[in-house]
C-alpha cells in the first residue's frame, strides 16, 4: 500500500459519497427522505469495507478498481450511458419523493435492501475469484482465462451482481419510474458485453474455447 493510492481511494469514496447525495437530496428538497439514507448506508459502508481490506490485502486490486480510465472507444460511450442513467434515475427518485407521484411501502425498500446486500456478496465472491477484474475492458499481463465458481456458470458473473445491485437501487428509493429508467441498464450491459468478449476473444487465449464451454453471459440458463 502506498500513500498515494491510499488518498485516491479516499478521495474517490468522498467524491462518491457527496455525488450520490447532492443527487437524491437536492431534486427531494429535504434530507428526510429515509429511503435515499437506507441507500446510502448499504452502498457507502461495504464500499468503504471493502477498499479497507483491499488497501492491506490487495493493494493491485483495489489500484485495478480505481483506474475507471477506457481505452476502447465503445466503452467510453457505454460508461457515459450508463453515468446519464444513474443521474436521471436518482434525481427521478428525489422528485418521486418531493412531490409524492407514486409512493411505494418500505417493506418494498426493506425487500430490495435485502437483495441488494445479497448481490455485494456475489460481488465480493467474483471479486475473490477473478484477480484479474478491472473495471476497463483490457487483457492484462499473464491474464488467464477463469472458468471455475462462479465463471462456471455464467461468463461474467460480475455483470449479474450488478444487475442485481443496479435495479434493486430504486426499488430502495421507493421509485417505480426510476426502475424503468434503470432498465436501460440491460442494452447498455450488452452492448458492452459484446465489445469485451471480441476484446477477450482477440487478446486472450482460450477465451473462444470458454464460450463454448459457458453457454451463458449474465443469467444462468436464460441470458
Amino acid at each position: 500500500m502506498t500513500a498515494k493510492l491510499f488518498f485516491r481511494a479516499i478521495a474517490a469514496f468522498f467524491a462518491g459519497l457527496v455525488i450520490v447525495g447532492l443527487l437524491l437530496f437536492l431534486p427531494a428538497g429535504s434530507f428526510a427522505f429515509v429511503k435515499a439514507w437506507i441507500l446510502i448506508g448499504i452502498l457507502f459502508v461495504p464500499i468503504f469495507i471493502a477498499g479497507i481490506v483491499m488497501m492491506f490485502v490487495n493493494p493491485s486490486l483495489l489500484e485495478k478498481r480505481l483506474n475507471a480510465k477506457e481505452k476502447e472507444g465503445e466503452q467510453k460511450l457505454v460508461i457515459a450511458l450508463s453515468g446519464l442513467m444513474f443521474i436521471a434515475a436518482f434525481a427521478v427518485a428525489g422528485l418521486n419523493y418531493r412531490f409524492a407521484w407514486i409512493e411505494m411501502p418500505m417493506w418494498t425498500s426493506l425487500v430490495a435492501a435485502g437483495i441488494f446486500i445479497a448481490a455485494y456478496i456475489l460481488y465480493a465472491e467474483v471479486l475473490r475469484e477473478n484477480v484479474y477484474l478491472s473495471r476497463t475492458v483490457e487483457v492484462q499481463e499473464n491474464q488467464k482465462v477463469i472458468d471455475t465458481g462462479l465463471y462456471g456458470v455464467v461468463r461474467h458473473p460480475m455483470y449479474m451482481a450488478t444487475l442485481l445491485l443496479f435495479l434493486s437501487m430504486p426499488l430502495i428509493l421507493g421509485s417505480p419510474v426510476s426502475f424503468v429508467i434503470m432498465l436501460a441498464y440491460i442494452p447498455i450491459i450488452a452492448a458492452r458485453i459484446r465489445n469485451e468478449e471480441k476484446v477477450l476473444e482477440e487478446g486472450l487465449e482460450g477465451y473462444a474455447e470458454y464460450k463454448k464451454k459457458v453457454k451463458h453471459r449474465v443469467i444462468p440458463f436464460i441470458w
